[in-house]
């Protein structure tokens, strides 16, 4: 990937996270690492809706957490992005929203149950931090994130919202739609009243391996960018 490429990801990932409701106005942020320099990544500035994102506003921000290229300003939750890269070498993008459904199950102190297939992806691997209900403005409260992800691939934000992180742009929106999907179904499953029993664990484990696929990222990801377009004209 070139890194006008990584650029027109960053501004299609925005599109189909505005378009999904995930922005809160401008206070949703998306970032991708800069492909001939993983010290560096480009990111969504402030004061702009995730679905305005353009190559002239992405900022280019090092693992301090301070803008190298760019004139926009940068959200102060910058560090949630610069701890999570400097503590996951394998994580190229992270994504940081206050989607409904996910902070609502946030508050519950309930786990993800693999009572769904985007469920099953998160069953026993979404841990919530629960050090503020307030913004993530500096470095420490960044590594607190960072190390209350740990080797998972979201952590929920208690009362605040949700982060992901990917080996990919394509993975992480996908995943952060997953996750929205399951939670929504796990609330209203609750709300329902009693639950049937789960799957085996066996089951789930092998779902969630395929859910995990590489190849099914790109795919899906290509297809939310179509539909927000569309539906964004």
């Amino acid at each position: 990937m070139t890194n006008g490429d990584a650029k027109t990801k960053l501004i299609n990932a925005g599109l189909v996270l505005a378009w999904q409701g995930q922005g809160d106005m401008t206070r949703g942020h998306v970032s991708v690492r800069v492909p001939d320099a993983p010290a560096l990544f480009y990111m969504k500035p402030h004061s702009v809706g995730l679905d305005e994102i353009t190559e002239q506003n992405i900022l280019t921000i090092d693992l301090e957490g301070e803008v190298v290229a760019g004139t926009a300003r940068r959200h102060s939750e910058v560090y949630i992005h610069s701890e999570i890269y400097r503590a996951r070498p394998d994580v190229n993008a992270v994504i940081h929203t206050h989607s409904t459904y996910s902070v609502a199950l946030s508050c519950t102190g309930r786990p993800i149950r693999p009572i769904s297939q985007g469920g099953a992806a998160f069953a026993d691997a979404l841990p919530v931090y629960d050090g503020t209900i307030d913004l993530i403005r500096t470095q420490e409260m960044g590594r607190g994130v960072a190390a209350t992800l740990g080797p998972h691939a979201a952590v929920l934000l208690k009362s605040h919202g949700v982060v992901m992180a990917g080996r990919s742009l394509d993975e992480a929106v996908v995943l952060l739609t997953m996750l929205e999907n399951a939670a929504q179904i796990q609330l209203l499953v609750e709300a329902a009243g009693e639950m049937a029993p789960e799957f085996p664990a066996g089951e789930i484990e092998k779902l969630r391996r395929n859910l995990m696929e590489p190849r099914q990222f790109p795919v899906n990801f290509d297809y939310l960018v179509r539909r927000a377009r569309r539906a964004l004209k």
